[in-house]
């Protein structure tokens, strides 16, 4: 039976398509889903509102630029296989902690150099006309400096998520619940007729990104503020 029989039967099997069922694709893609956000929003908490505050007062340049370079450099995998050896040494559970870790510490940097970068970007003028009418230092920063760099920070979640869900796909090695990267495990664990099991695993992941990156897109056509939309239009067409 060819790869391609395989992984046709494989997604005809009738508990596939099961909510409830861990063989389930839905299943699935619910859990790797829960992985991912829990990951992106415990990072973006941890970074926005400093970067956002730094980015207000024109400091830490140096650590924003270096944010880039460090997150460039972290091998996914790598940072995996570290907190799972680590939980283990440490008597911790192994089957949450490990994979959330890494997680949360890949998606960091982009958040963080996105965040200072979208508020440093905007023009002075505009934030000293908000001084000028009585504003203070947060109101600045939540009304109008977070608005106006919106696009900006989404694009950085953006890039986050699409890694996160490329990472848990990943993490199913060291993760009893592995969301669709399980497939893939399992049709390694079973050697040649697991084939048409780790084409679908890679699959099921590739679309739910590619979806993830669609909706991302429209999440940040609804945030960007109106006026900003149509200037970025503008300076398109010209």
């Amino acid at each position: 039976m060819s790869i391609i029989d395989q992984t046709i039967e494989w997604f005809g099997e009738p508990n596939r398509w099961s909510w409830t069922d861990p063989a389930g694709v839905p299943y699935r893609t619910v859990e790797h889903l829960q992985f991912s956000l829990l990951a992106l929003a415990i990072s973006a908490v941890l970074t926005i509102p400093p970067a956002l505050w730094l980015a207000h007062y024109r400091r830490a340049q140096f650590l924003a630029t270096s944010a880039v370079n460090i997150g460039r450099a972290i091998p996914s995998f790598g940072l995996v296989i570290l907190f799972w050896f680590l939980a283990s040494r440490l008597e911790v559970d192994t089957t949450f902690w490990p994979l959330m870790l890494a997680l949360v510490a890949l998606a960091l940097p982009p958040l963080f150099t996105n965040t200072y970068a979208g508020v440093i970007q905007l023009e002075q003028e505009t934030v000293d006309a908000a001084r000028g009418t009585g504003h203070r230092e947060w109101q600045i920063m939540l009304r109008l400096e977070l608005p106006l760099a919106s696009p900006v920070i989404l694009a950085g979640a953006r890039v986050a998520f699409l890694q996160l869900v490329a990472t848990v796909a990943i993490g199913a090695i060291v993760n009893d619940g592995g969301g669709l990267g399980r497939y893939i495990v399992d049709g390694f664990a079973l050697g040649d007729p697991g084939h048409g099991e780790i084409l679908a695993g890679g699959i099921a992941v590739v679309v739910l990104a590619l979806v993830c990156e669609g909706v991302f897109a429209l999440v940040t056509r609804w945030v960007t503020p109106r006026g900003l939309a149509i200037q970025s239009r503008a300076e398109t067409r010209s």
